[in-house]
């Protein structure tokens, strides 16, 4: 047996696949790990996949564009798309269906860019469709558009850095000459390691103009110039003027957008012809589909997608009675009919990420277009020079060619015509060479008078684009002359309309919608459920997100409003009809997108305000309490945001809605409580009133939890209530406390 034993440890310690064996493990700090491993990941996709540089593309599209030029396809016909696909995998080995999916993207047949650069012919699908799928790479056929002669102006004149492609067999661009900032111009989104870029497009005339005042004045006030953003779909931009400031100083921020349609009286029918950018058909015709199943839309009797080769079409027939701008106007509220648009503006600058605004990135385009400008000059003047070098050598041969003949016809060894011509005229070894490779025929004074003749222009050119630069005055007027071209030939009408919010603004709708009892329910990290009494019964548990749980539970009607309070003195108001009905058994609407609050901004409280004739207690770390009346929060206008909800001297901790008859129960963090009746705070119609002090704290003491005393483990209420305020409190005896949940520690 011990033997057997002994032989059994030999073989686990020589075997590490036998069960039992202890594997070895090594420990790595966290900090290290980031930096080793997730660091060169994150920057790796940042930097060379997802976020568009200042040329307006990511490599993808630039790889593809650039095998497309080298192939001839600027000036040339159409060829296979496999072809290109094919061609391009020498410089983009990420597989031919990312490939072609680029190219589907920046094609015109795909309608993605105001601006397509690649020229195609067949089914590229359309960015506005879901289903209708592209064909396949061997049945369809492209070419660059012509706007790419703007992309790759003077890339032979070295404007721009090479680079090897990954197996070092030929080289790439590292960006692309474009002369007109199409960084803005072309739509584009990406999603990288930890952050993301989303650019809306611009009209490409607009933009170019913008980008000529700038040059002019660096103080110009780019909303008169560029309007607002352009999508290649269409649509109405409802336009805010602070909402296009804060996007064109920060790059960051929203808008919304929503469809052309048009009323057909004779057919009792509204045609939808553009809807945003950002939603689709079928997207649309569900969720209208759902609305009319639920029951919350009965003015629709079908929809239906007419889309033929004229352009995008969506049909709803209505019912006869029906008013088309109420149904619209809900529908606009309902429906991806009017979608928003985030901005994030995240463009690679010399190799680092940085949200920029429009001004900034035209400004960052600009001085790389400059670069640009200066290295192209460089370049052209270097070649006069070379040429200039040559003819000078040229001239001086021109006072004795007999004699020149004689040295060539004198020289024994071929190897030596070269240094006896230098050594004869006194020229350098490239200008003997040229004089050397001269044809028999061209050896007569007047093809070498015409070739001196060309030295006093040369020169004057050489001086002329020395000018240039040593003067930034001409590289903005050589810049501009090219964006003035561009707007030329190239410049095109909006198409995205621009209607002003405030005749925009969506008609109170409040009848239309069906009327009935709701329950809603808000979790700590801001889910929220619209339920129906019918379906709470049906349903099993109230299910939530594993680090999440139940935070508020109240009673409403699907008519009523909702008053959301966040942790930055902000309130947002929207309707609870505008929720869905849903399930316990879902996790219900996030309401910071749903209400699209600001960055890093949460839900505090939520209350429905009924006739906005009760109050509500705020209570603040300070020991402080603030009862704000209801109609403080009432707006006659359709406002969705109210800032200055609430004063911001000491962060709020708790929310009540409460009446004069309720008690509330505040404690301390030092585990003291007060109880007293609501009716001891007086109600104050200014909602940024400091408030009252309730509680009495001492020293690194605040005030951490108020609720109604009917909500709390108290037994002995006496034990804590007081009569005037503020008070210190009483201790909490063991029976009191709240429930805490114990944490086991293992070992």
């Amino acid at each position: 047996m011990a033997k057997k034993k002994q032989d059994g440890e030999k073989r686990r310690r020589a075997d590490p696949g036998v069960v039992g064996l202890r594997a070895e493990v090594i420990e790595q700090p966290i900090t290290d790990t980031l930096e080793i491993n997730f660091m060169p990941y994150a920057m790796s996709v940042i930097v060379s996949r997802a976020i568009p540089e200042i040329d307006g593309f990511k490599p993808s599209h630039r790889k593809l564009l650039y095998t497309m030029y080298k192939m001839g396809l600027l000036t040339g016909g159409r060829t296979k798309s496999a072809n290109i696909v094919g061609q391009t995998m020498r410089l983009n080995p990420h597989g031919d269906a990312a490939i072609y999916e680029t190219m589907v993207r920046l094609s015109k047949g795909y309608e993605a860019l105001l601006a397509p650069f690649v020229d195609s012919k067949g089914n590229f699908g359309k960015v506005y469709s879901r289903d209708m799928a592209y064909a396949a790479s061997r049945y369809t056929e492209a070419k660059l558009a012509a706007i790419c002669g703007e992309l790759f102006r003077d890339i032979d004149r070295d404007t721009v850095d090479f680079t090897d492609n990954y197996d070092g067999t030929m080289r790439e661009p590292t960006l692309l000459p474009t002369s007109f900032p199409n960084i803005l111009v072309s739509a584009n989104t990406g999603i990288a390691v930890s952050m993301a870029s989303n650019i809306c497009g611009f009209n490409l005339a607009e933009t170019c103009r913008t980008a000529i005042e700038l040059l002019k004045n660096p103080k110009h006030d780019i909303t008169s110039t560029l309007l607002a953003p352009d999508f290649p779909t269409g649509g109405e931009l409802i336009y805010n003027a602070d909402e296009i400031a804060s996007i064109y100083e920060t790059g960051r921020g929203g808008f919304k957008v929503r469809s052309k349609w048009r009323w057909i009286k004779s057919e009792n029918i509204i045609e939808i012809t553009e809807i945003p950018y950002s939603t689709t058909s079928e997207a649309i015709i569900d969720k209208v589909t759902e609305l009319v199943r639920s029951g919350r839309v009965r003015e629709i009797s079908d929809m239906r997608d007419e889309t033929d080769l004229s352009g995008l079409k969506l049909t709803i027939d209505v019912k006869r009675g029906t008013e088309p701008d109420k149904l619209m106007a809900r529908l606009f509220r309902m429906t991806p009919l009017m979608d928003s648009f985030s901005c994030n503006f995240n463009i690679l600058v010399a190799g680092m990420p940085r949200v920029m605004g429009v001004r900034e990135i035209l400004t960052e385009w600009t001085a790389w277009r400059t670069e640009c400008v200066k290295r192209r000059v460089y370049h052209e003047m270097e070649r006069k020079r070379e040429r200039l070098h040559l003819l000078r050598g040229l001239g001086k041969i021109l006072l004795d060619i007999d004699r020149a003949i004689a040295i060539i016809r004198g020289t024994e060894e071929e190897s030596e015509v070269v240094p006896n011509l230098m050594i004869g005229f006194g020229i350098d070894e490239t200008q003997a060479e040229y004089v050397a490779e001269i044809k028999l025929r061209n050896i007569n004074r007047e093809y070498i008078l015409k070739r001196t003749q060309e030295t006093a222009q040369l020169e004057k050119e050489i001086e002329d684009l020395r000018d240039i630069l040593d003067s930034p005055k001409r590289v903005r007027e050589i810049i501009t002359g090219e964006l003035k071209d561009v707007i030329k030939k190239y410049g095109a009408e909006r198409r995205t309309d621009i209607v002003y919010d405030d005749a925009a603004a969506v008609p109170d709708e409040e009848d239309a919608a069906p009327d009935y009892p709701v329950n809603l329910f808000l979790s700590r990290e801001g889910y929220f459920k619209k339920i129906t009494p019918l379906s709470l019964r049906m349903g099993g548990e109230q299910k939530y997100k594993e680090s999440d749980g139940p935070f508020l539970a109240m009673e409403s009607r699907n008519r009523g409003e909702l008053l959301v309070f966040t942790d930055k003195q902000q309130v947002y108001k929207t309707r609870v009809g505008d929720f869905e009905d849903t399930k316990a058994s879902a996790l219900g609407t996030f309401l910071p997108s749903f209400l699209n609050m600001d960055e890093g901004e949460s839900v505090a409280y939520a209350l429905d305000p009924g006739d906005y004739t009760g109050s509500i207690i705020i209570f603040f770390e300070n020991g402080k309490a603030a009862r704000v009346e209801l109609s403080a929060y009432a707006t006659k206008t359709n406002r969705k945001k109210l800032t200055g909800a609430y004063s911001d001297r000491s962060p709020a901790v708790a929310f009540v809605a409460a009446g004069d008859d309720i008690e509330l129960a505040v404690y301390s963090s030092d585990d003291r409580a007060v109880v007293f009746s609501a009716a001891l705070i007086a109600p104050k119609a200014a909602r940024a009133t400091h408030g009252v002090s309730v509680m009495t704290l001492k020293k690194n003491q605040k005030l951490v939890r108020a609720v109604p005393v009917g909500d709390t483990p108290i037994t002995d209420v006496r034990r804590y209530r007081v009569r005037s305020l503020p008070a210190a409190g009483a201790a909490l005896r063991e029976g009191d406390r709240e429930e805490r949940q114990l944490s086991l520690e293992l070992e």
